[in-house]
């Protein structure tokens, strides 16, 4: 394997002195070096993967220097728009590394959305133009870097280091993080479980989230029932909103995380233009992308109130104590939605979590028939 430091300081013999982009499971001990290994503004984690090529365009333009933005393979999608235009070698010529985590590489096992966007990869990279080279634990890194470099002066624009998983060896972060919550995130989920009523749709985010409440449906012994929205991170509340529309009569709840809504933030201010009064849209903010390594996110410095309040969603009520979520949730019943509900948690989760079962159009189908029943 790969020591992370090995990489890092790799990249900065060749200049790269500034580092970008949103947290990726396989690359997270790299990720949590470059983050105690960087200052304030030479490592800026983003709301999603096109802010980060966005920001790395700015570097350029001001340093004249290559920037690193580093991502999970299924943040290409938020990528293509500023890759295409506006780095590209067609437009404003940007060179920029792409560091990207390689899930669901064909051959491995993984998730169907992992596996889906592992196999068509390196078909993006080609259908993007942008060139690319592969590492693995037991790449030189040296190597791969020269040719990397090299297509960088060549073409003077995009190019990505598509990483395995298992390359790296480990590291742990040592970033400390105070915060005043108590609880963990599955027993807000399990105590939710208990205060919803039956005929409630649930939505979920993606990761832990997801796996977390398809294991208490299971401890519950209740039929899978919830929207689990596996892929598309920072959807799950659009999706929540699309459902709640057409299902006026019941109370839609979508379980966001504080990294999806930072995200796909814009969602918010739609949500609270159409006032879909059965929504309520129940935060789970730990201040961290734990699912993918627990790299902070900005959202112990936001004011969720003030920002849901803007974006005219009716109510706010913050939790941080399992007390203080059941006289919330007391009292948001009673009102009218959209409603937001911000429950501060901590960091963690079992060691031994699992994922679904289920395959995601068995989610969907058994959804489904809940909301016809």
């Amino acid at each position: 394997m790969i020591q992370p430091e090995k990489l890092f300081g790799a990249l900065k013999k060749n200049g790269v002195a500034f580092f970008t982009g949103v947290p990726d499971s396989l690359l997270r001990h790299f990720c949590a070096f470059v983050d105690d290994h960087c200052g304030i503004r030479d490592h800026i984690i983003t709301a999603n993967e096109g802010n980060a090529v966005a920001l790395a365009v700015g570097y350029h333009i001001a340093t004249g220097k290559v920037a690193a933005v580093y991502m999970q393979n299924s943040g290409l999608g938020n990528t293509i728009n500023p890759l295409t235009s506006l780095a590209d070698r067609e437009v404003y010529r940007i060179p920029l590394l792409m560091i990207v985590g390689w899930r669901g590489e064909p051959g491995g096992k993984d998730e169907p959305q992992h596996v889906k966007q592992g196999r068509i990869t390196p078909a993006q990279m080609d259908l993007l133009e942008v060139p690319y080279e592969v590492l693995s634990s037991d790449s030189d890194v040296e190597q791969v870097l020269e040719q990397v470099f090299q297509k960088l002066n060549d073409t003077q624009a995009p190019v990505t280091l598509l990483v395995r998983k298992g390359t790296f060896s480990e590291y742990k972060s040592q970033r400390q993080v105070q915060t005043l919550a108590t609880l963990m995130r599955k027993d807000v989920l399990r105590h939710l479980l208990k205060l919803t009523e039956p005929k409630d749709l649930l939505i979920s985010t993606t990761g832990k989230t997801s796996r977390e409440l398809f294991e208490l449906r299971v401890e519950r012994q209740e039929s899978q029932r919830d929207f689990l929205t596996v892929g598309g991170m920072g959807h799950a509340a659009s999706i929540a909103l699309g459902v709640a529309l057409w299902n006026s009569s019941r109370r839609v709840i979508c379980l966001d995380g504080d990294g999806s809504v930072l995200m796909h933030m814009g969602a918010l201010p739609i949500i609270g233009s159409i006032q879909p009064k059965n929504l309520v849209h129940v935060v789970l903010n730990n201040a961290a992308h734990e699912s993918v390594g627990g790299q902070p996110t900005v959202a112990d410095r936001l004011d969720f109130e003030a920002i849901a309040r803007a974006s005219g969603y009716s109510a706010y009520f913050q939790a941080h104590d399992q007390a203080g979520v059941e006289h919330c949730w007391k009292q948001l019943k009673a009102q009218p939605g959209p409603v937001f509900f911000e429950i501060k948690i901590k960091k963690g989760s079992s060691a031994d979590l699992g994922r679904p079962t289920s395959t995601p159009e068995q989610n969907k189908q058994a959804f489904m028939q809940y909301v016809r029943g």
